[in-house]
């Protein structure tokens, strides 16, 4: 089973069936600390809006203007300079200049290739084993700008997963480790600790993942680094970037949905190193 159901595109396309009429509201220069950066946008219709400058004050006043923009009380092209201190409430003391349009063909038919092009350097993440944790991770996850595939031996595993996931059933999941992009992040949870061995060997072995993890125990990274050193010819430098137990050893709390979370965060700020 595979689905777009998490990319912007799919989402994009959604919201631009619902509303017709739209302005985009973009940054066009962010100086000083800033909600968000240079290139941030949202489009905004008569009631809603589909993505984020940053929120606050400053996206208040934008969604304002867009709103005047699109009952045609304002020109169909407007620039707010708006400095970020006490006058509108906000204390970030930095200073954004915001373009406003009415989002016609043109403008739409840019903003969707700006928004494939984000979407096809989405970060993989591949997640095997589709059990309690797996399931929370990729509900987790699917929350942020990720691609991410869950895979499974056993097809009754990938049943009920989140409409924002690739699933894949197979009985070799090394392969999807030897085939997967340059900087994947692989996340090992099997039910299999021998599949798991199996799984986070290969990883290691590609030398080029952002992150490898396995959940388990102390016990259980000793037991998978001297089989890896013995059986697998390991070395010291792979076994390194290996994280066990995923989510960190601090908090104690085991359930699946907090194990997701916590390793959802180091996920993302291994990708961002």
């Amino acid at each position: 089973m595979s689905t777009a159901g998490n990319s912007i595109a799919a989402r994009l396309d959604a919201f631009l069936a619902a509303w017709p009429q739209l302005a985009l509201v973009e940054v066009k220069e962010a100086k000083g600390s800033t909600p968000r950066e240079e290139g941030a946008w949202m489009l905004v219709s008569e009631s809603s809006i589909f993505g984020t400058i940053g929120g606050g004050q400053l996206e208040f006043m934008a969604i304002d203007r867009a709103r005047e923009m699109l009952a045609a009380d304002v020109p169909a092209n407007d620039t707010l300079d708006v400095p970020l201190g006490p006058q509108i409430g906000q204390c970030c003391g930095g200073r954004v200049e915001i373009g406003l349009k009415l989002a016609d063909k043109a403008v739409l038919a840019d903003l969707k290739q700006r928004v494939a092009r984000e979407d096809a350097l989405r970060p993989s993440i591949y997640i095997f084993g589709g059990g309690h944790v797996g399931h929370a991770l990729a509900d987790a996850m699917s929350l942020l700008p990720l691609a991410i595939t869950v895979v499974e031996t056993r097809a009754d595993m990938l049943e009920g997963l989140t409409g924002a996931v690739e699933s894949k059933l197979t009985a070799m999941p090394e392969e999807i480790v030897r085939n997967a992009p340059a900087g994947s992040a692989f996340l090992v949870l099997t039910h299999d600790h021998a599949l798991d061995f199996l799984i986070v060997s290969e990883a290691l072995n590609r030398g080029d993942a952002a992150y490898v993890g396995m959940i388990g125990s102390k016990t259980k990274r000793a037991t998978f680094a001297s089989w890896y050193r013995k059986e697998a010819g390991g070395d010291e430098t792979s076994l390194a970037r290996l994280v066990c137990p995923i989510g960190g050893a601090d908090v104690k709390d085991k359930r699946p949905t907090v194990i997701a979370a916590l390793a959802a965060a180091e996920v993302m700020r291994a990708l961002s190193v």
